[in-house]
């Protein structure tokens, strides 16, 4: 099932699956790589997810892709996500990318 998982967002973030949302995670992935680098030391990986998230977040405002998340409507957690009822039919998963 993991694997499965990890093929179809393979698939998904190289453009060969269309979901809902399949540009917009496309477009950032690759927003994203072309700032990539290596690291070799915890504060160096630190400093590049810093780095990551400011441009993650100018990236997001430009292209108007915030979302507005009811922070009263909380479902629940695991390691890295916090779960929000968005509507009747649906949730918003908020990663923290703790890992």
């Amino acid at each position: 099932m993991q694997n499965e998982l990890k093929h179809e967002l393979h698939l998904v973030l190289s453009g060969k699956s269309q979901i809902r949302f399949g540009t917009a995670i496309q477009s950032i992935a690759s927003y994203l790589d072309h700032g990539a680098q290596t690291s070799s030391t915890v504060e160096n990986e630190k400093h590049y997810k810093n780095q990551e998230t400011k441009s993650l977040e100018k990236y997001i405002s430009e292209n108007s892709l915030w979302i507005e998340v009811n922070l009263s409507q909380y479902v629940s957690e695991g390691a890295e996500q916090k779960v929000y009822l968005k509507d009747a039919e649906h949730v918003l998963k908020l990663n923290d990318s703790i890992y």
